[in-house]
């Protein structure tokens, strides 16, 4: 069988969609003369009649209709690819709607780079701990961490990492550098929390310590702060903790101890395809994640911060 002609069907769609031939050839800005030959040509082919015309317009026959239920999904989806093409060949121009969780302040650094790269493109970000609903709140990409159970998502795994436990050298010369997992118990502690009604515990190595906490928080910032002002141990990702280490204002503890496994994923609602925007910034994510481990790599943890050596992005 002859494949059918595709400007015959693109035009078919048009018809439909605006009601009538005078309307599509408008439209597509062709000749009424050639949108009528098309039409025939496109049932000749198929030998049966889509549409029946009247003086008011056009109605659908029943192969008509099962033709266009079809047809209408294959066109708009090779206009999408087509758009995508035609757009990563321009200056990228629009907004891109993005979630962060709170003191992930090194994205922001990110951030600030993909927008020199792309400055037409006008980022709003929105910080909070909450698990927004992407589709509802109208967000483009979150970024993740933990585990992710949205079905209705993409989620492309960025890397992975452990946090650390610190504490000021202030507070270690006054109460001694602890050696196992039970020696926290005589350590003042702050602990990042969800809500206030969850226990806080720590998980070190195949330990789950109860620890003698005084302050618990969802607030990675205040905890460092905390920390740095010798008052308490506790926990820290990496980018919040590496830098501290290394002036010595911070000192780790346990390193034989780690803590679990974080992972960090973009994600964003699964349409067919994502726009051009969003893939420019998956692709720029992708492309700064050696950068990014780089800036919170030190050698006191061990398997600290990975990158994800598969290419999140294959299945665009």
């Amino acid at each position: 069988m002859i494949a059918l002609d595709l400007n015959d069907v693109r035009i078919f769609v048009s018809v439909v969609q605006t009601g009538s031939l005078v309307n599509a050839a408008s439209r597509m800005g062709v000749p009424l003369a050639t949108v009528s030959r098309r039409i025939r040509a496109l049932e000749k082919h198929l030998n049966v009649q889509l549409l029946e015309r009247s003086a008011r317009g056009t109605r659908l026959t029943d192969a008509g209709t099962r033709l266009y239920q079809h047809a209408s999904l294959g066109v708009e989806i090779l206009e999408e690819g087509e758009e995508a093409v035609v757009s990563d060949q321009a200056m990228l121009k629009g907004r891109l709607r993005l979630s962060l969780p709170p003191a992930f302040d090194i994205w922001w650094d990110l951030l600030h780079d993909f927008q020199r790269r792309y400055p037409d493109i006008r980022v709003h970000v929105y910080t909070t701990e909450r698990r927004v609903d992407l589709i509802e709140e109208g967000i483009d990409v979150a970024l993740r961490v933990g585990a992710i159970a949205n079905e209705a998502m993409v989620a492309r795994l960025m890397l992975s990492y452990r946090h650390v436990l610190v504490a000021s050298p202030q507070l270690i010369e006054r109460l001694g550098m602890p050696d196992d997992p039970a020696a926290l118990t005589r350590f003042p502690c702050a602990l990042w929390n969800r809500t206030p009604n969850d226990i806080p515990v720590w998980r070190l190595g195949k330990f789950t310590v109860e620890p003698n906490y005084r302050l618990t928080t969802n607030d990675y910032a205040q905890l460092c702060d905390r920390a740095l002002k010798g008052e308490f141990v506790t926990e820290l990702p990496p980018f919040l903790a590496a830098r501290p280490i290394r002036q010595g204002r911070l000192v780790p503890l346990l390193p034989s101890y780690p803590m679990p496994d974080q992972q960090v994923n973009l994600l964003y609602p699964s349409h067919r395809y994502p726009s051009a925007i969003v893939r420019a910034y998956l692709e720029f994510c992708q492309s700064r994640i050696a950068w990014f481990v780089d800036e919170c790599t030190v050698d006191w943890v061990p398997d600290g911060l990975r990158t994800v050596v598969s290419d999140p992005l294959s299945s665009l």
